[in-house]
């Protein structure tokens, strides 16, 4: 390749001067078996460089997909995820969070210029299958040997070189490198594809952002429930105290009961400060969300004012793979890795490229715009296989068969992981709705329980412990239920995500 780059970068008139006239060298050069032996070998260099090509890469056999999910209804066609995220989510404040959220969140404008640097890395894909076109100037001064048989000769007007020869070129020069083998146009199908695959990246960071906000935000109500469940706890308890204080100054109640309903205050009330700095967390974490600094979250509904969808459709396995964005990313990047390793194999094969040149040349800078005569143009076409140290290209080949590899794992985990998710949250959506009724029950049972305890311990009927117990049981109770009411929205959010819902097809401008 060195030699075709000499005789590129070269002006017509300098590559004269070094390769002297036949008549200059003493004769005619032989025409012989040399010459037939030399091009021989070439013939031959160029077929081992062809027939030595890497043997394409055969992927293992995929396992079948399930036609439907296990926990759902097999004639059950529509999905959840075909609701946009407005549509989903009823909360008013909900919706403006995950709004802002989309619109300032850093993940997702990072995303976004991903998807920017794709689109770069195409268009860089696309130009290298044109030819490049540059104009130059190029000027040399060559002082050749007085026994080289070059210097010292008469120009084509009659005038004689001098001894320091100049040489001046001004015009265009070209290359382009012909894609024979399709080398190039796999490259620009893998950055194609790569475009497409950022782009489903942008929307699995999106539904993920979207899940996040979503239960970042039912986590505030749950300790918004909890605090308002502890906060009426103690109030009882406060109360509780206070008649248990004048019992015992009436005799009726002995210092021991005063301390344990004591020590059930002092409980709740550190029940209290940690929901609070459970909330305080909570709203830091999601304000980092949206792009903001700590604030206060405005919420919609309380926790008990929110319903979970009595059926919630997940649709077939083939709508989930269509919609899940980690799916079709998993996919691009499969048939990008199948192109990488095209284009390896091909770099194994023989190149043309074609360096044509126009433009003025002279040895003086007077001459060189004197047309016709300093009109000077050519064409040089090369053809080269690598012969020798093919380690790069056997090192880019087995790299490319690794990220194919790779990449189809990643496809068939892809698909494993939805399918995961999708089956353990509709079964959890089914589970934790008989799991909150029979806590619902079970408060009910335990309110009822306080109060007879309260009316048997004023008659003499039930003693302190009695009544601690059964109010500790209560706010256990009414704690546990809370937690798996969060717990069925945390699921459907999950679900929603699960089948692809959350994205939309352009990105959200900031």
């Amino acid at each position: 390749m060195s030699l075709i780059h000499d005789f590129l970068f070269l002006s017509p008139s300098t590559r004269s001067r070094q390769a002297p006239p036949l008549h200059q060298r003493g004769g005619r050069p032989r025409r012989g078996p040399v010459r037939r032996t030399l091009g021989q070998l070439l013939v031959l260099i160029f077929a081992a460089s062809c027939t030595a090509v890497a043997p394409p890469v055969v992927a293992p056999r995929a396992t079948a997909v399930p036609a439907t999910f296990a926990a759902a209804a097999p004639t059950d066609t529509a999905s959840v995820a075909q609701s946009s995220w407005r549509q989903f989510f009823t909360d008013s404040a909900l919706v403006a969070l995950i709004d802002t959220a989309l619109r300032a969140n850093p993940d997702q404008l990072i995303a976004v210029q991903r998807v920017e640097q794709a689109r770069a890395s195409l268009v860089a894909a696309r130009g290298a299958l044109l030819p490049t076109v540059s104009i130059g100037t190029v000027g040399s001064v060559d002082k050749f040997a007085d026994y080289s048989g070059v210097g010292n000769t008469d120009t084509n007007d009659g005038r004689q070189l001098p001894s320091l020869v100049p040489d001046l070129f001004l015009g265009f020069r070209s290359a382009w490198g012909v894609d024979l083998w399709g080398k190039l146009r796999n490259r620009r199908q893998a950055a194609f594809v790569r475009v497409l695959a950022t782009e489903q990246g942008r929307r699995l960071v999106q539904t993920a952002l979207v899940a996040q906000v979503a239960s970042l935000y039912y986590d505030l109500l749950t300790y918004d429930n909890q605090l308002a469940v502890l906060g009426k706890n103690r109030t009882l308890q406060e109360r509780a105290v206070e008649i248990v204080k004048l019992q015992k100054l009436g005799g009726r109640a002995t210092e021991l009961a005063v301390q344990q309903f004591t020590a059930q205050l002092l409980r709740t009330r550190s029940l209290e400060v940690e929901a609070n700095q459970r909330i305080a967390a909570t709203e830091n974490t999601l304000n980092r969300l949206l792009g903001r600094y700590p604030q206060p979250i405005r919420r919609g509904r309380p926790l008990a004012a929110q319903v979970v969808p009595a059926n919630v459709s997940a649709g077939l396995p083939a709508a989930m793979l269509l919609r899940r964005p980690d799916v079709q990313q998993a996919e691009l990047e499969l048939v990008a890795a199948r192109a990488d390793v095209a284009a390896a194999r091909a770099a194994f094969l023989p190149s043309l490229t074609l360096s044509p040149y126009l433009g003025v040349n002279a040895y003086s800078p007077a001459l060189l715009f004197q047309a016709p005569g300093s009109l000077a143009y050519g064409l040089l076409g090369g053809l080269s296989a690598p012969l020798l140290n093919r380690s790069l290209f056997k090192a880019d080949y087995r790299r490319a068969t690794a990220q194919q590899q790779a990449a189809y794992w990643n496809y068939q985990k892809a698909i494993q992981t939805g399918f995961e998710e999708v089956t353990t949250n509709l079964r959890g959506l089914d589970n934790y709705r008989r799991v909150a009724d029979l806590r619902q029950q079970e408060v009910a049972a335990l309110t009822q329980a306080v109060a007879v305890a309260n009316t048997l311990y004023t008659a003499t009927y039930a003693n302190y412990l009695e009544v601690v117990t059964a109010q500790r049981s209560v706010l256990e109770a009414e704690l546990n239920l809370t937690d798996t009411r969060r717990q069925q929205f945390l699921l459907l959010i999950d679900l929603y995500r699960a089948l692809g819902g959350g994205w939309t097809a352009e990105p959200v401008q900031p």
